[in-house]
């Protein structure tokens, strides 16, 4: 089942929109931004090594920048020991090489770091997909600390538009330390980083960080926290009346109906979110689980199949077509045959970090 991750409203994935605060300066950057937005990311590899081999970077910062986007790319494309290399060509990303003042006529008057936001985050996670896990998660709380020693700064100077911006990155941060420590069952530390954010000053991002909290709850068999937590988030949502904070409390009300395995009234709620939003991907998926499990195959081949024919940049990602090949596998005898069909319209239309090996053809 497909769980929600925290999320303030406004897309904070270094990966979904990765340099949309970079200088402007840096060449051709639009260009780039838009094959990132695309999944065009061979193509991004390709732009990147033109552009070096033809000498177009003049200044530091295009070097920054272009870097940052070869090693998003080649995240992206699972190319995790290239990236490291990219990374490894870099000095420390905190010295004097990669500030503006060290560089008083290409930048004046101009101080502070130019190392893009998003190339310090995937700095973390490329040691930890590379199994060198201890060392990421020391990257990140260092990275976590630098994150908080700027809203200290914001705070004083009462910058509010930079302070949300870096609320914002606090809350990814923290949701990528606490992901890796609900992979290895370190539930404790889950609940501590959450409720330390909850006391804080959170935006109004509290509706997704108590639902983040429900959700850990239940992993460790606490219940009537669970209810609690959902309770709460009940309760800005009938403030504030928004969809996405609706279909928040209807799937975190569907979450407590599977812990008693009452799937009728779950697949009730998902359908409700997905009446105010067709492209609810959690919703729909988890109500297609919901009525595999009420042993209704062909009506939950339908709600996914109908899911990626409506909505395929919303919907098609891995998890997916996962559960819908393997309702392929109950309900065909033929299944070998569909799965390819799938197959063959995924390599059409998906963006190029799609992992085709999830039909399992």
């Amino acid at each position: 089942m497909e769980q929600d991750s925290v999320d303030s409203g406004a897309q904070i994935d270094p990966l979904s929109n990765p340099f949309a605060s970079l200088d402007s300066l840096s060449p051709d950057l639009s260009s780039l931004n838009d094959l990132a937005m695309r999944g065009a990311w061979r193509s991004i590899l390709e732009k990147v090594s033109r552009s070096r081999s033809l000498d177009l970077l003049k200044q530091p910062h295009h070097h920054l920048t272009y870097l940052s986007f070869n090693v998003l790319a080649l995240s992206k494309l699972r190319r995790f020991a290239d990236a490291n290399s990219e990374l490894e060509s870099l000095q420390d990303l905190d010295g004097s090489d990669y500030r503006y003042e060290t560089y008083p006529k290409v930048y004046p008057g101009r101080s502070g770091s130019m190392v893009p936001f998003s190339l310090r985050w995937i700095h973390c996670i490329i040691p930890i997909k590379l199994g060198r896990r201890n060392e990421g998660l020391d990257r990140l709380y260092k990275l976590l600390d630098l994150v908080r020693e700027k809203l200290e700064e914001r705070k004083s100077n009462s910058r509010e538009e930079s302070l949300r911006e870096w609320k914002r990155r606090e809350l990814l941060v923290i949701n990528t330390i606490i992901g890796d420590h609900l992979i290895h069952k370190e539930f404790s530390v889950c609940l501590d980083l959450i409720r330390n954010l909850l006391s804080g000053d959170c935006l109004g991002l509290d509706a997704f960080l108590l639902s983040e909290l429900g959700y850990i709850q239940l992993q460790i068999g606490d219940l009537d926290g669970a209810k609690g937590s959902f309770s709460q988030v009940e309760g800005i949502a009938d403030k504030e009346k928004s969809i996405k904070l609706m279909n928040l409390v209807s799937r975190n009300k569907a979450l407590i109906y599977l812990v008693g395995k009452d799937y009728v009234s779950a697949v009730r709620e998902y359908e409700e979110c997905m009446e105010r939003d067709h492209t609810d991907a959690v919703a729909i998926n988890n109500k297609a689980i919901c009525l595999m499990y009420l042993r209704d195959l062909s009506d939950s081949i339908k709600v996914l199949e109908n899911s990626l024919e409506r909505v395929p940049t919303v919907t098609l990602n891995e998890t997916l077509v996962v559960n819908l090949c393997s309702m392929y596998e109950l309900a065909y005898v033929n299944h070998a045959e569909i799965k390819k069909t799938l197959s063959n319209w995924i390599a059409r239309v998906a963006p190029d970090d799609f992992d085709s090996s999830c039909t399992r053809i």
